[in-house]
């Protein structure tokens, strides 16, 4: 490995800090307070919801049914009366000829007594000549529209009209006054008299009344049994729901089970399985601050044991040389209580970052890299070990945590300068690179220590695992910390033989991480 200046990887120094902006006026920050106020939310019925949509189309298509059926109670009132009409139009229309040219009714008394005869409605009719001319009757009574088509002729036609201030409905036939075929064949102009007959409406409208009542009064009846129908069958419908509350309220505060979908309907199954997920969720996030509590707890006891002894030898000692020894000691215990502190809230924030799985931006590693070698060259310094950091000539690019990856990086320096001869002997490189194919980004820490047994590679990411006879201290957190890390980035790690050491007492070690790269864009190529 070629010589390196640690001196260039120093921090740069920092200028004097700008001052820091007026604080807004208070008007603005109340207006924020305020802005961020949370909306009440109106908490609604599920049984009033499907309530409502059930009857507001109810309601709403009821009162068309009673408008529709009073159109169709017309219809069928209508057609027996006209019918009667018909005939007496026919009836009269048979009393009319022409004598000498002049058009004649021949009505006898009770024919006109019978178009009289009605005790409700108001019987009307009226004769007219070819011309117009006004024959026998009600001479109030319109005449009807003309009417070139002469296939009308003979046929009962029908109209509704208003006769001294009532509706009236008239039947009107036209008859051919040319009853011979000799007439017909001396003239070939038909000779036509219109006679009509019209009536009130009152019996058809009682007549109409009497089915709407018929029809109408017997929903009246139907309809609150239909909505205590409705109700009970919502209300048995929805009863699973309450079910499921009632076994959810009896379970004990540390059952975390999965909630058994196959005794719920179909509907709510996705509810349940999503309460179910979010259970399974619980218990991990429960499982792992439970072991964290229980490790860390496990763990302090040895640092605060050998502290608590150290002070009370101390106490007890007069020699100064030896209470000094003991103080020492004390301060040595103190270090690595604290390391173990910060290495257990480092694991405990991986942990959680992973089960919440946020703050996922893009990063550029070679950068990132950089800077954290740049805070470990003192460290490098102190214990003399050459610290180098290798990068290419373009930037790698990869979705990730900042805080989290620049912790991975600083615990796999950490366990690199820890395990690397002091003194001159050592060499630690960081590397940033891309593979052949240029689909992951790669982060390697190699150093010339003693290396790692391939038995052991799988057991060293375990917590608070050491592996035998190893000469430095150290609480076995710190490749927890990364395998943690590089989960959450969906990254492998791997450990090798350093290829570069060549001697047999100390191959060296080799971690790579490796990393999927975000995809090149037109706009990413720009930035770079």
């Amino acid at each position: 490995m070629s010589t390196r200046d640690p001196g260039q990887l120093a921090p740069e120094s920092q200028g004097d800090s700008p001052q820091p902006p007026p604080p807004p006026p208070p008007r603005k920050k109340r207006r924020a307070a305020f802005a961020t106020q949370p909306v009440e939310r109106i908490q609604r019925s599920l049984f009033g919801e499907i309530l409502d949509w059930m009857l507001a189309p109810l309601l709403l298509l009821w009162p068309m049914s009673i408008a529709i059926t009073y159109l169709i109670a017309q219809s069928i009132a209508n057609q027996p009366f006209d019918r009667a009409l018909e005939d007496s139009v026919t009836v009269l229309a048979q009393q009319v000829t022409e004598v000498n040219g002049r058009v004649v009714a021949r009505l006898p008394v009770s024919a006109r007594d019978l178009l009289r005869a009605d005790d409700i409605d108001n019987i009307y009719y009226k004769i007219t000549g070819p011309a117009g001319e006004f024959i026998e009757g009600d001479y109030d009574m319109s005449q009807p529209p003309p009417d070139d088509d002469r296939s009308t002729i003979g046929t009962v036609q029908f109209r509704s009209d208003i006769l001294h201030g009532s509706d009236v409905r008239i039947a009107t036939l036209q008859v051919d006054l040319r009853r011979s075929a000799a007439q017909r064949a001396a003239s070939g102009e038909p000779r036509l008299a219109t006679v009509q007959v019209g009536e009130t409406l009152e019996k058809r409208a009682q007549l109409a009344n009497e089915i709407i009542k018929g029809v109408i009064l017997p929903q009246f009846v139907i309809l609150p049994v239909a909505l205590a129908l409705v109700w009970f069958a919502l209300s048995r419908g929805l009863s699973p729901l309450s079910e499921l509350q009632q076994r959810i309220r009896a379970r004990r505060p540390d059952d975390l089970s999965p909630i058994d979908s196959g005794q719920v309907p179909e509907e709510i199954s996705p509810l349940v399985r999503s309460l179910n997920d979010m259970l399974e969720r619980l218990s991990q996030t429960i499982a792992i601050q439970k072991r964290f509590i229980a490790d860390a707890a496990h763990q302090m006891k040895t640092p605060l044991a050998g502290m608590r002894m150290q002070s009370e030898l101390a106490l007890r000692q007069d020699d100064q040389v030896d209470v000094r020894r003991s103080l020492e000691q004390l301060a040595k215990s103190s270090e690595t209580a604290t390391r173990l502190v910060n290495q257990l809230l480092s694991l405990a924030r991986a942990e959680n970052q992973q089960s919440q799985a946020g703050g996922m931006v893009a990063v550029e590693l070679s950068e990132l890299a950089r800077g954290v070698v740049q805070e470990w060259v003192p460290m490098s310094f102190t214990q003399r070990i050459d610290l180098g950091f290798e990068q290419p000539g373009h930037p790698i690019l990869i979705t990730g945590n900042p805080v989290m990856l620049r912790e991975m990086l600083s615990n796999l320096l950490d366990n690199a300068l820890h395990y690397t001869p002091h003194n001159g002997h050592g060499s630690v490189t960081v590397r940033a690179r891309t593979d052949e194919g240029g689909g992951l980004a790669i982060l390697e820490v190699e150093d010339n220590g003693p290396g790692i047994p391939a038995a052991e590679r799988a057991n060293v990411f375990e917590r608070f695992y050491r592996i035998l006879g190893t000469p430095s201290t150290g609480s076995g957190l710190g490749l927890a910390i990364v395998r943690e890390i590089a989960q959450q980035h969906d990254a492998t790690v791997d450990i090798i033989d350093n290829p570069r050491c060549t001697d047999p007492k100390y191959p060296g070690s080799l971690f790579r991480v490796s990393f999927r790269m975000m995809p090149r864009t037109p706009f990413l190529d720009d930035i770079t």
